[in-house]
């Protein structure tokens, strides 16, 4: 289903967090601006407090944003490579490397000192899934809508002002459709990002979406006040569907998950061909809005104006 500005501290106590994503675990109170960026890499650098704290604190961000390179760039790479993209001192980032080596959190991968993620944090993945609500109750709800329309069913959040697919059950069938889990995509792409933003007012939603975002798969760029007048009818409807950006094969169906505070923190999504889901839109948006109203409800927030 289907690749970032930071926000005034004035619109981050409206229930915006630092990177635009609505943490239904985290308190409501205002906080810091986000970190700035390392000039060659998209993963979070030290803030100006941590970076006062002193060489362990330091070193701490260093390893953070080493993990972070490595999840963004997708494939093993040498220490040295690591070091000029992140732009950090070699020899901090050798030390740093070797200790994460030590601990399993990062794995040799060849004979040539490329290094990855290790399985420790996949073990830590887990036990992240098996704490976090959300992330659990979301297998049992994703299960359902596969068996029951033998589509594909995706669980999607924003991360780092983007949309990605944190969970996907593919439907039982010949002919699949499926996308990459964990890929960030510009929210205007997709049916779920009308959805992601809708707890926003207009201003911080544009705010939220760098302007190149509205620039299509195929070169054709959305208007802003286009996508806000989607964002609009999701807002009211709980739901969006829309074509794929491919525009001619798929059709995705998107339906929100609302917290306590009645924010849109997530998406239930089914993945058709664009000819089935067409022919079965009711079937299919009643079952997809079901699942995601009481998944709401188990998480102590409905939609508004619901039921």
């Amino acid at each position: 289903m289907q690749k970032t500005p930071n926000l005034p501290q004035s619109r981050a106590r409206r229930g915006i967090a630092a990177k635009g994503v609505v943490d239904p675990t985290a308190d409501r109170s205002p906080r810091a601006r986000p970190a700035a960026r390392a000039p060659k890499s998209k993963a979070i650098v030290a803030d100006s407090a941590s970076a006062e704290a002193g060489p362990r604190a330091r070193g701490i961000d260093r390893a953070f944003h080493i993990l972070e390179f490595l999840q963004e760039a997708k494939r093993p790479m040498r220490p040295n490579e690591i070091a000029i993209a992140i732009g950090a001192p070699k020899s901090t980032v050798y030390d740093i490397i070797g200790l994460l080596l030590r601990r399993r959190v990062l794995e040799p991968t060849d004979a040539e000192g490329r290094v990855f993620l290790g399985r420790r944090l996949y073990l830590f993945g887990l036990s992240y899934l098996h704490h976090f609500d959300i992330m659990r109750l979301a297998v049992e709800y994703l299960d359902r809508l596969s068996a029951s329309t033998t589509q594909t069913a995706q669980f999607c959040m924003v991360e780092d002002r983007k949309y990605v697919v944190m969970q996907m059950k593919e439907g039982e069938r010949h002919f699949r459709i499926s996308s990459d889990v964990g890929e960030p995509v510009p929210l205007p792409w997709t049916a779920s990002g009308r959805l992601l933003v809708s707890h926003l007012d207009d201003a911080d939603i544009l705010d939220l979406i760098p302007s190149e975002d509205f620039i299509l798969p195929r070169g054709k760029r959305l208007k802003p006040e286009a996508f806000l007048a989607e964002v609009h009818q999701a807002r009211a409807e709980g739901f969006f569907s829309s074509d794929g950006v491919d525009g001619h094969f798929t059709h995705c169906f998107a339906a929100a998950v609302h917290d306590q505070h009645q924010h849109c923190v997530a998406t239930l999504c089914l993945l058709t061909p664009r000819e089935e889901g067409l022919q079965n839109h009711r079937r299919y948006r009643k079952q997809l809005t079901d699942a995601a109203y009481e998944m709401s409800a188990r998480l102590g927030g409905v939609r508004p104006g619901a039921r």
